[in-house]
């Protein structure tokens, strides 16, 4: 039983609160089960020290937000074919329901530390068809000398996330599943930040992302050994698929399969995200990053933040040493951490994920944020993961085949496809990390056409979809490539970028049954280009190319052994 918000936010004994009547929505759902979990199957006693917990909540229940689109006449609004800017500066103009706003306002009164101001929509995080990363999330420092003040941007925050339901990118995505954007209704949860404040910035040691299920097991890891992705900072840097540390955490001390130092180096993170503290920003309420700041590696250093994450590159001797003890490079890649005794962090997210996947009864995905002064292990989200359970046998004839088009060794997904006649891709000659937002707009026009005659397609295109870095990869947004069947991620020498695992895209992704292809470059994977050069062409942009086939293709992925092909018929 939940209890309703009694004007406390930090109760140690009810850390989970509710304002108003109606649903909760399907993440904050998720929480109060993994609050039971944990209250019921955690043994605390494994881990003595550490606290393990939700972070303090209290959820607004969609029936608030029922109220405040009908008391303010938005539903014209929200479903007109506008900007997402226009959406959003109509509903700051809009005034909440006013039973609500006693609570808020006592909620800030006592509550001095940021706040992270998150969807919680009813069609979020469901098993069929999670809504991973789709509606936007607010940070607030929460830090202003005056209640009114901290009132405000807390309203303003409720607000953007309820207008965000609306935007361009949700209504997309909406439209590649079963669901209507009128189906839909907002829930939203007022999450205390897990992290400390050094200087003007406010931010957690550590933030990670975990599966019980890893899709790209390498080496001696198996599937079911699971993955962790680790970041300093804010955990947008991996949701958003920016660089992060990816391991199984059945072999902690193994690196990613970086060809070179080198390679390991440019590829590990070199920014963080944080709240900021200090001095206000410009004014913009319908900004996602209105309240956040980017810092670097030095930043970190300074605030005494790297000694437990970092090691120390030196390309003399091309080598890496634990710790920030020596001058040179630095390169987080978690080994002191990872290999600590006194805060174990790997064995506590191993325990932590197979507890909680087996009282869900399903492979899961959990988001965490950390600090080590004092120990804390804050859960911010937990979803379950769709895995095909399906046998396909790929034999190496069916890879060297001379109608084989696209293999690759590495591919996410399980099963057999054989109605698919069209391929959009980017073009090899024009492609530039330059480019990619424009590549991105032509992408989405290309999708909202074949989407429209429901035509689904294979997507190829290079460096790491969906991320948020333009210079990492195409920043798309699911919606905007949601009729891909299948998804072709190329790399170059210049991008060679290792995958995100625990990024809202990677997320949707196997949740939407998409496959996708890893084409490494230098190695036994590849694409015909010379084939698909060929073919009839339906559409030819600057950036991109729609050709279809006489035929349909046939795709097929072994999902155990992580190896995939697309062939043609001729």
């Amino acid at each position: 039983m939940l209890a309703p918000f009694d004007r406390t936010f930090f109760d140690p004994s009810q850390r989970f609160k509710v304002i108003g009547t109606g649903s909760l929505g399907g993440k904050a759902h998720g929480l109060a089960v993994i609050q039971d979990i944990l209250a019921m199957s955690w043994d605390n006693t494994s881990f003595p020290g550490i606290d393990v917990s939700i972070p303090s909540l209290t959820v607004i229940r969609t029936d608030v937000f029922d109220a405040f689109l009908t008391r303010n006449e938005l539903h014209k609004i929200a479903y007109a074919d506008e900007d997402d800017s226009y959406k959003a500066y109509a509903f700051q103009k809009a005034a909440l329901p006013a039973e609500i706003l006693g609570d808020l306002r006592a909620l800030v009164e006592q509550v001095h530390t940021p706040l992270a101001v998150r969807s919680s929509s009813l069609l979020e995080d469901a098993l069929s068809e999670p809504f991973a990363g789709v509606y936007e999330t607010k940070m607030i420092p929460n830090n202003q000398p005056s209640v009114d003040e901290r009132f405000r941007r807390l309203s303003e925050a409720v607000k953007f996330v309820y207008a965000s339901t609306f935007f361009r990118s949700a209504r997309d995505y909406v439209r590649a599943t079963s669901h209507r954007t009128e189906d839909e209704k907002m829930a939203v949860i007022l999450q205390e930040v897990v992290g400390s404040p050094v200087g003007d910035r406010f931010y957690p040691n550590v933030s990670g992302v975990a599966r019980s299920y890893n899709f790209y097991a390498m080496g001696r890891a198996r599937p079911e050994d699971g993955v962790v992705s680790l970041a300093l900072g804010l955990g947008k840097t991996i949701v958003d698929g920016g660089k992060c540390w990816t391991y199984s955490p059945a072999y902690p001390t193994i690196a990613p399969p970086y060809r070179s130092s080198v390679e390991l180096v440019k590829s590990t993170q070199s920014t963080f995200w944080a709240v900021n503290m200090g001095k206000p920003p410009a004014y913009d309420p319908i900004n996602e990053r209105e309240y956040l700041v980017e810092g670097t590696l030095q930043d970190a250093e300074e605030d005494g933040r790297l000694q437990y994450i970092a090691s120390t590159y030196d390309p003399a001797s091309d080598s890496r040493t634990p710790g920030t003890s020596r001058v040179g490079i630095r390169v987080l890649d978690f080994s002191m951490l990872l290999a600590s005794r006194e805060l174990p962090v790997n064995q506590l997210v191993r325990n932590i994920l197979a507890v909680c996947a087996e009282s869900v009864g399903a492979p899961l995905e959990a988001e965490f944020a950390m600090t080590f002064d004092p120990p804390r292990f804050g859960f911010l989200q937990a979803r379950p993961m769709v895995v095909s359970q399906a046998e396909v046998t790929l034999t190496e004839a069916d890879l060297r085949s001379d109608r084989t088009r696209i293999r690759s060794g590495t591919v996410l997904g399980n099963g057999i496809v054989d109605t698919i006649s069209d391929i959009v891709y980017v073009k090899p000659e024009m492609f530039a990390t330059t480019s990619t937002r424009a590549i991105a707009d032509e992408l989405a026009d290309l999708n909202n056409v074949l989407t429209s005659s429901h035509r689904p397609y294979i997507l190829i295109g290079f460096g790491r979809w969906g991320s948020a870095d333009p210079f990492l990869g195409i920043p798309v947004a699911w919606g905007q490539i949601s009729g891909a069947q299948a998804i072709v991620e190329a790399s170059i020498p210049d991008l060679n970028i290792d995958f995100s695992q625990g990024s809202h895209f990677f997320h949707n992704l196997t949740s939407f049954h998409v496959s996708y292809f890893c084409i490494r470059s230098g190695g036994s994977d590849s694409i015909d280009w010379q084939w698909l050069q060929s073919q009839r062409i339906v559409n030819d942009r600057k950036f991109t190319r729609h050709i279809t086939l006489p035929n349909p293709l046939t795709l097929k992925v072994d999902g155990r052994s992580g190896t995939g092909m697309v062939a043609s018929h001729e």
